[in-house]
């Protein structure tokens, strides 16, 4: 029995790691659908990066003095999708034209980034941020920066757009996001 369980357990292969990336697109809680969406995206958490405040609160990031941005990190199993699909959903879903924050959320906790994680995230971000700046006659806000220590936020922001699903779509429209998305890319996601 006991080689019988080895053998099996020998020729299993291990599971891989999901990948992960790392948004900055003004308010986590719209961020985390459009990611949800897409097949081989397992998990988002909204959460915060950038910033010099150890394990912060959503009240400490959103005063604007903890140098944070509200991110949601994307977990995927990279066999399923890219990270050029990750970076499209992104810019799909930010006005990369704002350098004062995203729709009605100004601060620079609200700024949208792109916290890359290796050489090659660095590589396909940047060369995504020239593609979308070849699109608008304005200069792109996007950064591109390393990413650092993420801190996940406070469990009632988690999945906000399940949870709270009315709260949810009332913010998303007063806040003029879908139509100014739409403004950008022609059609608002859903």
């Amino acid at each position: 029995m006991v080689i019988a369980t080895l053998c099996v357990a020998w020729a299993s292969p291990a599971a891989a790691e999901p990948a992960q990336a790392t948004f900055a697109g003004g308010c986590f809680w719209c961020m985390e659908h459009p990611f949800d969406e897409l097949p081989g995206v397992t998990n988002t958490t909204s959460g915060y990066m950038g910033g010099t405040v150890e394990d912060p609160s959503y009240y400490q990031v959103s005063s604007g003095n903890t140098g944070h941005a509200e991110v949601v990190q994307v977990e995927y199993d990279s066999d399923i999708v890219s990270y050029d699909t990750l970076l499209d959903t992104f810019w799909r879903n930010v006005d990369p034209l704002d350098s004062r924050g995203q729709f009605c959320d100004k601060g620079s906790q609200y700024r949208s980034a792109i916290f890359y994680g290796t050489e090659t995230e660095q590589q396909l971000a940047e060369t995504s941020k020239q593609t979308v700046g070849k699109l608008f006659d304005q200069p792109i806000a996007t950064s591109v920066v390393p990413a650092s220590q993420f801190y996940a936020a406070e469990d009632y922001h988690q999945d906000y757009y399940q949870t709270h699903p009315a709260r949810y779509r009332i913010y998303r429209f007063g806040c003029g996001r879908d139509q100014r998305l739409a403004e950008l890319w022609g059609q608002a996601p859903q």
